[in-house]
């Protein structure tokens, strides 16, 4: 079972000197990683910062960072945001997902499964 997967951000995150880290790869969420958060002040006060909470928990590598933590997902350009909410939710679901694909060499369709395409 695939428990780690890859992704690149479409923006990418600038840290403090310039650098922009758009590798990285998240893990699937456990039990903890839907609850724990749930007890954060930042979330209790505004239920829209558990994404924030929830994305660093289980991303485990951003380019050459040291750690991911809040601060990091806070600093995500919109679109890189709604990216990794949305590959969470893809990870994350009970069937993996497939997608058809039209070839561009022979013009067929072909159904690809969603870990094929993160993996």
């Amino acid at each position: 079972m695939q428990t780690e997967f890859e992704f690149e951000l479409p923006k990418g995150y600038v840290d403090q000197s310039g650098t922009v880290h758009k590798k990285g790869v998240m893990r699937l969420a456990t039990a903890a990683d839907e609850i724990l958060p749930l007890r954060d002040p930042k979330v209790q006060q505004n239920q829209g910062y558990l994404t924030i909470v929830l994305l660093s928990r289980v991303i485990t590598k951003l380019g050459t960072l040291s750690m991911v933590n809040t601060r990091v997902i806070e600093g995500l350009f919109t679109m890189d945001l709604a990216y990794l909410q949305d590959m969470y939710q893809r990870i994350n679901m009970s069937e993996m997902p497939h997608y058809q694909f039209v070839c561009p060499h022979c013009n067929e369709r072909v159904e690809v499964p969603l870990d094929f395409l993160l993996g």
